[in-house]
């Protein structure tokens, strides 16, 4: 495609999705509740904001013993996980605020831990969010060809032992994504052959400054405070290492899992047959909401559903909508799939990607 938005028309909208935003804008009006800016949030950032700050402080100026160190650095790497899901995610789909500045500042939170906010705004928010598991649009479930995340994608030999390779590669991908969204951002490069969209001054500034913020806070101060380069890298990666293994399993459990649809298009005519609102529920499913710690500490990702059929409202809403969401789903007989713990999705996945390494062919299309 020669432009940066695809071509892809899905069915007409039906009364689903006008039952679904009727009813949630229902039970915001009714309690007196704003779907955004809302305290809840800032306070939670807040708790964020400290356990990075103090994660990094004890590392820096805590005891010198190497074992603390490390756990010192597993905790920031917690916490920067937690910054991206809960804070930088919201943010970025501009349900933080509705005021842009406050959502461009906290968008930032992506930028200080390698992530281009501009580029993610791209590939999550459109090929992902609007062609959620559709093939050679949502980049977020391709696998390059190191492992096979959806029917769609090619089969290769050693994708019969991904279920177990697969969690070492998952520390690697902020590596993967920090020089992916630099050479990307540099040489105006694309996503599944869809250009990105040319940057503007602003683009740019949000790309160079929160980076050199960054590089301050991991690179410069921590060699002013006479850490040799080997121990600041050491350091920084087993953070990032951590902060990767949690945001990319997460993610996987949100649409790699068996319950999830993998739709097919019309090529002839570039159309999907399903609706949107109705191909967001079949290709995404929840896990664990009854997990009060996931619920908080994950950003709504555990509410992926909820997520994708309302990014425009702040996560902290996620968990009284959901029983709405699904209350409309099965009155207009759509399944809403969702995994009552978190063992419980990290086995489906596990099938899952053990089923796609196997030589057997799999519709793409999967009920």
């Amino acid at each position: 495609m020669s432009n940066s938005q695809p071509k892809v028309a899905f069915a007409q909208r039906s009364e689903f999705r006008q039952a679904l935003r009727q009813r949630v804008d229902s039970y915001f009006s009714s309690n007196n509740i704003r779907p955004n800016d809302n305290p809840a949030m800032y306070f939670k950032s807040a708790v964020i904001y400290s356990w990075v700050l103090g994660s990094w402080a004890f590392v820096l100026w805590g005891p010198s013993n190497i074992p603390l160190k490390i756990l010192g650095c597993i905790a920031l790497g917690f916490g920067l996980a937690g910054f991206g899901m809960s804070v930088g995610h919201d943010a970025n789909h501009g349900s933080y605020s509705k005021n842009p500045l406050i959502n461009r500042f906290f968008s930032y939170t992506h930028d200080f831990i390698g992530v281009s906010s501009f580029l993610w705004r791209f590939r999550h928010n459109k090929l992902h969010h609007i062609y959620t598991n559709l093939k050679g649009l949502d980049v977020e479930i391709q696998g390059d060809g190191a492992v096979r995340l959806s029917p769609n994608e090619n089969r290769r030999w050693h994708h019969q032992y991904q279920q177990y390779f697969i969690w070492f590669l998952y520390p690697l991908i902020p590596f993967y994504w920090f020089l992916g969204d630099t050479r990307r951002f540099i040489f105006s490069g694309s996503y599944l052959g869809h250009p990105i969209p040319k940057p503007k001054a602003s683009d740019i500034f949000d790309f160079v400054v929160p980076r050199i913020v960054s590089f301050a806070f991991f690179f410069i101060i921590p060699a002013w405070q006479g850490y040799s380069f080997i121990e600041i890298f050491v350091g920084l990666s087993i953070s990032h290492m951590v902060y990767g293994l949690i945001v990319v399993s997460i993610f996987m459990l949100a649409h790699v899992v068996e319950s999830v649809d993998y739709p097919d298009i019309d090529y002839s005519t570039n159309k999907v047959d399903d609706e949107w609102a109705i191909l967001q529920v079949k290709t995404s499913a929840d896990f664990a909401p009854d997990n009060a710690f996931l619920n908080w500490y994950l950003g709504g990702l555990n509410y992926q559903t909820i997520h994708h059929l309302f990014p425009d409202v702040c996560h902290i809403h996620y968990p009284k909508l959901a029983p709405i969401v699904a209350e409309v789903c099965e009155e207009y007989g759509i399944q809403y799939n969702v995994y009552d713990t978190f063992g419980s999705a990290i086995a489906s996945n596990y099938r899952w990607l053990r089923r796609l390494g196997q030589p057997v062919e799999i519709p793409a299309a999967v009920a």
